[in-house]
Order: C-alpha cells, then sequence, then structure tokens
C-alpha cells in the first residue's frame, strides 16, 4: 500500500469538486485540474459552500474549514496538477475519449509509481488503464452524488489492478470517511447496472402513461422505501449521463439496456436535470 499524501482530481464538475472536498477535508493536499479557469472558480466556491454550511450546522470548527481550503489548489495547467502527486483521482464526464486523453497526459506528467483511481460509474477501466505503461495502478473509485452527503465508494477491480492499487484506494477511501464495497470490473458495476435498469423502466411507464413522474416516484419512496424517486435521482445526476450510461449499457450487454425513447427526447430539448433548471420536474 502507498502512503497518500498528495491528490490531484482532474475535473472540476459536480463529481470532481465534491471528490476535491472530500479529499482536502480528510487532510490530504488537494489540486483540482479543470481546462476551464472559469469552471475551477465555480468549483471552489461550491467546496467553500459545503464547508461553510457545515460550520454553521455546527459540523465542523471554523479552522478546519479554513484549514481545507488552505489544502486545496487549482489549476489548468495539467503538468502543474499531476506533478509529483500521489494519486490521482478522474472525474471527467461519462466518454471514453475524454478520460483516455486524460490517462494519456497521466502516463506523460505524472510519476510512474503514482496510483490512478477513475470516478467513472460504467464505463471500462482497463480500457483506461491501457493507455499507460504499468495498468496495475489503475483502479475504479467510483464516488456518488452529492459526494459530501453519499457514504459509499465502489471499488472497482479492473483486469490488472494490484493489490496495491486497491489497497491504496480503500485506505483514501475510509480516512474519507467511506464505506466501500469491492467490485469485479463488469458494466454498469453494481449500482449504476441497477439504477440504470430503474430509472430506464420509470421512463418507459411515463411514456406509456401508467403513472405521473410524481406518483412514480412517490410509489417508489413510500412503497420500496427509496430515499428519492426515480425522476428525482435522474435530474440529480443528469439525463445526459444517464442516457450516455444506458447505451453504453445497450452496446455492451443488449436489448433490456435499450435507452427508453422518451429519456432520448428529454435530453434533445435541453431537459438534462437540475443542472439547467429543468429536467423531467422545473426548478
Amino acid at each position: 500500500m502507498t502512503e497518500i499524501r498528495s491528490i490531484a482530481v482532474l475535473g472540476a464538475g459536480t463529481m470532481g469538486h465534491g471528490v476535491a472536498h472530500a479529499a482536502a477535508s480528510s487532510g490530504f493536499e488537494t489540486r483540482l485540474y479543470d481546462v476551464s479557469d472559469a469552471q475551477l472558480a465555480k468549483a471552489r466556491g461550491q467546496i467553500d459552500g459545503i464547508l461553510r454550511k457545515a460550520v454553521e450546522l455546527g459540523k465542523l470548527q471554523t479552522a478546519d474549514a479554513d484549514a481545507s481550503m488552505v489544502r486545496l489548489s487549482t489549476t489548468s495547467d495539467i503538468a502543474s496538477a499531476l506533478g509529483g502527486v500521489d494519486l490521482i483521482i478522474e472525474t471527467a464526464p461519462e466518454r471514453i475519449d475524454l478520460k483516455v486523453k486524460l490517462f494519456t497526459d497521466i502516463e506523460a506528467h505524472a510519476p510512474k509509481s503514482t496510483i490512478v483511481a477513475s470516478n467513472t460509474s460504467a464505463l471500462s477501466i482497463t480500457e483506461m488503464a491501457g493507455t499507460l505503461s504499468d495498468p496495475s495502478r489503475v483502479a475504479g473509485m467510483h464516488f456518488f452524488n452529492p459526494v459530501h452527503k453519499m457514504k459509499l465508494i465502489e471499488i472497482v477491480r479492473a483486469l490488472e489492478s494490484s493489490e496495491r492499487a486497491l489497497e491504496t484506494i480503500e485506505a483514501v477511501s475510509k480516512r474519507m470517511g467511506k464505506e466501500t464495497v469491492l467490485v469485479r470490473e463488469a458494466p454498469g458495476f453494481i449500482t449504476t447496472r441497477v439504477n440504470a435498469s430503474i430509472g430506464n423502466e420509470a421512463f418507459y411507464m411515463l411514456m406509456e402513461g401508467v403513472a405521473s413522474a410524481r406518483d412514480i416516484d412517490k410509489a417508489l419512496k413510500l412503497g420500496l422505501n427509496h430515499p428519492m424517486g426515480p425522476f428525482e435521482l435522474v435530474d440529480l445526476v443528469g439525463l445526459d449521463t444517464r442516457l450516455s450510461i444506458l447505451e453504453y449499457l445497450h452496446r455492451s450487454m443488449g436489448e433490456k439496456y435499450r435507452p427508453c425513447p422518451l429519456l432520448a427526447q428529454y435530453v434533445k430539448a435541453g431537459r438534462l436535470g437540475k443542472k439547467v433548471g429543468k429536467g423531467v420536474y422545473e426548478y
């Protein structure tokens, strides 16, 4: 197991800023990278907001919040983000081309001993790892949104993941206060595969007029004890993200994962969820 002092988080979007918050607030020197300086500034503000809310609720001391922000740095220079870092957590959008490009950057700029984790919720970590000269240092580290509230991390064993990589990621996860499960790489792992099926079926029911979105959500929350309904969840995750995952599962695993046409129609209409103010519901 590798001792981790510094973490680079690649991508400052919804998941990236959540992972960076988890890293910095757990005592790790944290570098947050994104190609957009505007996105980095937004992410830094979001992280500060999470910390200040915790102070307001009495869950965190002001000095600890301030110290977390001191441990957090941001950069749009990939070489600066990766130089000398102990652990890299990739949090790019769910597109294999974007993730492979970042792994190419990792090969070029990061130390050859650095452990590399991907936050993908469905894509092949083995394919990403194949970009590196030593794929054994790569494994999955699937966080859940919102990261500061959700306790689970799926640790995913790719084809050549070493015990060193898996043990290091587990130790970091526990230091972040998370619970872990170990999954052998398969499309969608555990949670994404189940959630994609539930959410897709909910869209088919909505398209067929079985019930309203609110009543479908209410039924699953009160009848099956789900904390969120499938439409509330997809609005949080992003309809475009869910569609991309279903398309990947459909290609990998067959017809039972064919995306509902209504979901595709919502995405084409720009109804992507909370991040744009309109998904299944309006915000």
